[in-house]
């Protein structure tokens, strides 16, 4: 075999990178900037985009131009590529590198199915390029703080975790628009679409729907566009809902902290409902997780759409800053709740006296600083970045879980080394997905692409 060039070369600690940004609106742009900013080479950037890449190239007048990620990949010579994609092209797009030999930084979620995210784990290691999911709580300080809380015993074991986000804050909930628009010119369609069937193009939702405007309390602001750009993220075939927009920043620090791996079962407590094409407006979830050595089974309970955390567990809210807009409900929070208390504190207490309360543990010399800067280093330095493919992509394939729970609404029960679902054929069904011809990532993952 022939192992390419990226796996085997060596970097000065003080050499640039050479990188290449797939996807450059929005969060691909702060990772160009970012990179920039950390010294390293912006070598190419693609879009399907026209308008957006040409805007984007004006900042970085060196940096050649694509259209398709391929032809870049195939062109240029780089160091490593950023994703920074709508989810359905992460998995294909990361493969694809890595078989080239190139180190990959793909923003969250890793991927957009159960089954991708293994077969990116396994691409990972057979490649042993540099990987790293974009995640900022791989080394943000007070995560990691909180990781050295939970594991140093101050709240006993824990039994339940509960976290509450404010997304979606894009339309979710709704049926895809009837009708077809004209497809801009500047922007190539087909290959947006990538792995997914061809469908019509629809610029803009109807009245009515739309993003969460703060300003309007609970209302929604009607008008913003159905696919491209952001709102792809509540439908099925190109996002992953609030589950996947969020669960990968804020599950992060209770799988650090408690090592959980795999769930054994994911319970829909209750939720609006699926809709044919688009996840629910809003969601409360159960993530079951069986007994790991020395920790007890435990329950994770994730509340989306504005659902609140259960009154119980709510710290008071604070007054509104003057001149700021209200707070949505639901906004977000995460309560750990132990045998010997929880956390955040004063939402229960210890069950000792003050006297009893363990005195907190001593920082840990973590080695991380950023989540960009980790990934560099790690790069130049021949080792692993933090948050790799091979811890991200189990990470993924849990949360994911909690999506496959929805679409068939009710209970999946999951083993995985057989990897399945045990108690309904048709969840199975949704682990994976279908690829429109030309995009199987069967083809170019190989024999790692096996359940």
């Amino acid at each position: 075999m022939i192992v390419p060039a990226g796996l085997v070369r060596g970097y000065a600690a003080n050499q640039k990178l050479s990188l290449g940004i797939i996807g450059v609106a929005g969060i691909g742009g702060v990772n160009a900037r970012t990179f920039k900013a950390l010294g390293e080479n912006i070598t190419a950037l693609c879009d399907v985009d026209a308008k957006i890449l040409d805007k984007r190239g004006a900042e970085y007048p060196e940096a050649r131009k694509y259209g398709d990620f391929r032809k870049m990949i195939e062109k240029e010579k780089l160091d490593g590529v950023i994703v920074a994609t709508p989810d359905h092209h992460h998995a294909y797009m990361s493969v694809y590198a890595m078989r080239h030999g190139l180190h990959v930084y793909c923003q969250k979620p890793l991927t957009q199915t159960v089954e991708e995210a293994r077969v990116v784990a396994r691409v990972a290691a057979e490649t042993k390029v540099v990987t790293q999911m974009g995640t900022q709580t791989s080394a943000e300080a007070g995560v990691l703080r909180t990781v050295e809380l939970i594991q140093s015993g101050m709240l006993g074991e824990i039994t339940e975790v509960h976290m509450a986000t404010d997304r979606p804050i894009w339309p979710q909930g709704y049926d895809r628009p009837a009708g077809e628009d004209a497809v801009p010119e500047h922007l190539d369609w087909d290959t947006w679409l990538g792995p997914a069937a061809a469908r019509p193009f629809v610029n803009r939702w109807p009245e009515g729907h739309g993003v969460y405007s703060p300003e309007k309390k609970n209302q929604f602001r009607s008008g913003p566009t159905v696919y491209h750009p952001l709102t792809w993220r509540g439908g099925t075939e190109f996002g992953s809902g609030a589950l996947g927009d969020i669960a990968p920043h804020s599950m992060n620090v209770v799988f650090m902290a408690l090592e959980l791996g795999a769930p054994s079962a994911v319970e829909v407590v209750d939720t609006s409902g699926m809709r044919r094409e688009m996840y629910p407006g809003w969601t409360h979830l159960r993530f079951d997780f069986p007994r790991k050595g020395k920790r007890r089974a435990m329950s994770l309970h994730w509340y989306d759409g504005a659902k609140p955390l259960p009154v119980h567990l709510q710290a008071p809210e604070p007054p509104p800053a003057p001149g700021a807009p209200p707070l949505r409900r639901g906004a977000g929070g995460m309560v750990w709740i132990g045998t010997k208390g929880s956390l955040p504190w004063g939402v229960g207490p210890f069950a000792g006296t003050k006297a009893e309360q363990p005195a907190a543990p001593r920082q840990r010399e973590w080695g991380r600083e950023e989540v960009h800067k980790d990934w560099a280093a790690a790069i130049k330095a021949g080792k692993q970045a933090p948050c790799h493919f091979g811890y991200a992509g189990p990470f993924t394939e849990a949360y994911q879980l909690g999506n496959v729970a929805l679409r068939v609404g009710h209970r999946v029960e999951w083993d995985p080394k057989a990897f399945r679902v045990t108690n309904c054929r048709e969840a199975n069904m949704l682990l994976g997905r279908e690829y429109r011809k030309g995009w199987e990532l069967k083809e170019i993952a190989g024999p790692a692409f096996k359940a």
